[in-house]
């Protein structure tokens, strides 16, 4: 029998990521990625945006075909396939079946065609035994954290442990 884990801080996880997507967002659209958290300044890196299922897929596969990734994460060595999603509202990932499904445009958005949501999905990918932890659980943030930190950078990594803290986040 399967017990289920009460997912205690998703809400906190999703209201951090989108303080943090807005960072990124804003960064683009004023063309500088200068932007000041807690009295320091950062250069924001950038984030990579995808155009297609096909492009998130190669994404996937290059992430967890990384060094670093294999030798963390015994997950990394099982393949995910990347589907599109109906709706807008979010991507999620299967673990039955190891499948990340994003929605793609929308009303000329693809909010979820970005480097941290596909990272987002691929750290509850690596979890080691799906199903025992809470899925927005601190083991879990200590995971995304450090693929933010070793894919897209230490800038990214800090923004979004400081706002994960901010928003009440506990991390593993």
């Amino acid at each position: 029998m399967l017990v289920s884990v009460r997912d205690t801080q998703r809400a906190k996880v999703y209201d951090a990521e989108q303080l943090v997507r807005g960072m990124f967002d804003r960064a683009d659209e004023h063309g500088s990625r200068t932007v000041e958290l807690y009295g320091s300044h950062l250069t924001l890196p950038i984030e990579r945006r995808f155009a297609s299922v096909a492009s998130v897929q190669s994404y996937a596969d290059k992430v967890l075909a990384l060094n670093w990734v294999r030798a963390q994460w015994d997950r990394a060595g099982t393949a995910v396939r990347v589907r599109s999603r109906a709706g807008t509202a979010a991507a999620h990932y299967e673990a039955a079946d190891a499948v990340l499904a994003v929605p793609l445009h929308t009303g000329g958005r693809a909010w979820a065609l970005r480097e941290l949501v596909v990272l987002h999905e691929l750290a509850h990918h690596l979890e080691s035994a799906p199903g025992s932890v809470a899925p927005h659980g601190p083991e879990f943030c200590a995971r995304y954290l450090e693929l933010v930190d070793g894919v897209i950078g230490p800038e990214a990594a800090l923004v979004l442990r400081a706002t994960m803290l901010g928003c009440g986040v506990r991390l593993g």
